[in-house]
């Protein structure tokens, strides 16, 4: 107890957690393809892309956080209260749809890992990917704090495989540094200026808007506008890390592919790749960070998903029964796929179009509830935050768009 019997402040560190789940949806499987193949085009020239992209995300998923913490309700459920009719319904299943898709992508990065260090067939792996949902249902047994630290671990995995990475290619510091944060003339180039937009159009992922908003909500309880504070610092360093790591994988294929004119455009390429250039330990790093991004954005996901249906359903879910559910959903077409020879890669580019389709019907009602002083009473957000807000989702959409229409016309 604190100063005449009230209860003491929580220390600041309680408070991280939430912004390191949502972080690895930044530094998931499609992230890597996309930033090793701008950076074995293009050397660093994209770096730029990559800082504007986390930028973004840390706007949005400061929204999400406002949300949750001004109104005690998630993303899901206030949009169940905005519209509790057929367009409730219809908005539940684009955002379970996006879910799966969701999952698709991550256990598909997962499998690949498997295969790349074990050798184990593409579809088995992708099979052994479902345990991972039992390992979520464990962790909770032992409360929130858990599954946070377990995801946290892994994001630390991945840093550290980077940080090998890094130490191992030898980029040119001089080079790159202004490159981080200044545009340069190759993004007016008609292939650079496609993979900028795809670094930026794949930055916004409806589960990690679903998530935040309802993984604060563990945090409330005393003064909320420090809680506000502490989750706003949350989401910036766990953001903070996740645009360094998605710098240095394309930093490290600057280093290592582009200065050798070699590019690469698949995550087994690039494993198969590192070991005769940089030695065995830069392919297994690279091998065990995939693992480890794999392993975690299937953590979220499945998470996220337990959100969705709990949020407009308004109802408890069987968290194994929904999650082997998710997991099945994308599993059973996936391997299919696989069995007729498809394209790992193929398969993440086709979960992304479900995503960029589903977009809007996540990211415009957030912005406009978090606008709305109905909703968010003198949390809503200033004039100013709002002008950016809009104007950030309408490019996300606009890219989203261009990359869907490019995609169905390839």
């Amino acid at each position: 107890m604190g100063f005449l019997g009230l209860p003491k402040p929580r220390p600041w560190w309680w408070y991280l957690g939430p912004g390191f789940i949502v972080s690895v949806g930044y530094m998931d499987p499609g992230n890597w393809a996309t930033s090793l193949e701008a950076g074995s085009r293009y050397g660093y020239s994209l770096l730029f892309i990559v800082t504007l992209s986390s930028a973004m995300a840390i706007l949005f998923q400061s929204l999400a956080v406002r949300l949750g913490v001004a109104t005690g309700l998630d993303l899901a459920q206030h949009m169940r209260l905005r519209h509790p009719g057929v367009l409730g319904r219809f908005l539940f299943l684009t955002a379970f749809l996006a879910m799966v898709a969701t999952d698709l992508a991550e256990f598909m990065g997962m499998a690949v890992a498997l295969n790349l260090l074990l050798g184990l067939p593409l579809v088995l792996a992708a099979w052994i990917t479902v345990l991972d949902v039992f390992l979520i249902l464990y962790l909770e047994r032992f409360g929130f704090r858990a599954v946070e630290a377990a995801v946290t671990s892994l994001v630390g995995i991945i840093g550290l495989s980077y940080l090998v990475e890094i130490a191992l290619s030898k980029p040119s510091w001089a080079e790159l540094l202004p490159s981080l944060f200044l545009p340069n003339a190759t993004l007016g180039e008609p292939g650079a200026l496609y993979l900028a937009l795809g670094i930026l159009g794949a930055t916004v992922m409806p589960h990690n808007l679903f998530l935040h908003s309802a993984q604060v909500k563990t945090r409330l309880g005393e003064n909320l506008k420090r809680v506000h504070r502490l989750l706003l610092v949350d989401t910036f360093l766990a953001l903070t890390g996740a645009w360094l790591v998605n710098a240095a994988i394309l930093v490290m294929a600057a280093a290592v592919f582009h200065q050798r004119g070699l590019v690469i455009a698949d995550l087994a390429q690039a494993y198969h790749t590192l070991a005769p250039l940089l030695g065995p330990l830069a392919a297994t790093a690279f091998g065990v960070g995939l693992l480890a991004s794999g392993l975690s954005s299937t953590t979220t996901g499945t998470l996220a998903a337990q959100v969705v249906v709990e949020g407009f359903l308004q109802a408890r879910a069987n968290p194994a029964r929904l999650r082997l559910l998710v997991r099945l959903l994308a599993v059973l077409p996936a391997s299919l796929a696989l069995t007729l020879h498809a394209s790992p890669m193929a398969l993440i580019v086709f979960s992304q179009v479900v995503l960029s389709l589903q977009l809007p019907f996540t990211l415009f009602p957030l912005v406009r509830l978090t606008s709305d002083p109905a909703t968010m009473g003198a949390w809503a957000t200033p004039f100013s935050v709002r002008l950016l807000a809009w104007a950030a989702a309408l490019l996300v959409l606009g890219l989203n768009l261009l990359l869907l229409v490019q995609a169905m016309g390839a």
